[in-house]
């Protein structure tokens, strides 16, 4: 076997997956065997409809387990997983994405993309303003145009009293997107999967309708669709 070749895809072990309800949320089984995290945790969820998620992904792999098409077992497995420290992690990364967050940047030209831009991303501004008190400052062009501290210190606060599973998702969304806007509005069902990733690209968008599409455009833009369809179907079963 080539030192280039992906590693063998571990076995399907069990026959059936099923949700209990316990005192913390809901037991993923595994045969009747309560179903562990990578590190040895119980595989608990605190809702119906996550642990079904979690369920359907294993009742429909094969004969060899796809982590790629797991991605509620996956988020999972970090919630449960996260601690103190990983808690940290995310919410650095989310701020991370925030102080200088893609919705903020608008262009200079030509008029019918800022026109776009304004409608889109400044609607995603007036929601975090109206619904979260969050007044980030708009920038024109590509320099980086600081965010305001109490801003920040107010989206912190945000993310400090959401719980695990809700912050897990968070932190893949912002990097996800390049916007920690965005993956709030997505987060609370302000947008769905489908105007989160259109945000996200609306300036290639708009290239792609002057100068046509490429491939491995086209291959990014399916990769975004996917994750974003995935974190929207996390974020509302934990609603």
């Amino acid at each position: 076997m080539s030192s280039l070749s992906p590693p063998p895809k571990p076995r399907r072990f069990y026959k059936e997956a099923q949700a209990l309800p316990t005192p913390d949320g809901y037991a993923i089984q595994l045969d009747g065997r309560q179903a562990k995290t990578s590190g040895g945790h119980a595989l608990v969820v605190p809702k119906r409809a996550l642990a079904d998620l979690v369920v359907a992904e294993w009742a429909a792999q094969g004969d060899a387990l796809d982590w790629a098409t797991m991605t509620a077992t996956r988020f999972a497995y970090m919630a449960i997983e996260a601690g103190p420290a990983g808690r940290v992690r995310a919410v650095e990364t989310v701020l991370g994405y925030a102080a200088s967050d893609l919705v903020c940047y608008f262009a200079t030209h030509p008029e019918s993309l800022v026109a776009r831009q304004t409608d889109v991303w400044g609607g995603l501004l007036d929601w975090a303003l109206a619904a979260h008190r969050l007044a980030f400052v708009r920038a024109t062009g590509v320099i980086h145009q600081g965010q305001p501290p109490e801003t920040l210190e107010r989206l912190e606060a945000i993310l400090g009293q959401a719980d695990d599973f809700t912050l897990t998702g968070l932190a893949f969304g912002a990097p996800l997107f390049g916007s920690a806007v965005l993956t709030l509005a997505l987060a609370h069902g302000h947008v769905d999967a489908k105007a989160a990733t259109a945000a996200a690209r609306l300036d290639e968008t708009f290239q792609e309708e002057l100068w046509g599409v490429d491939p491995e455009s086209a291959k990014r833009a399916r990769a975004l669709a996917n994750d974003a369809a995935a974190l929207e179907h996390w974020f509302r079963a934990l609603a």
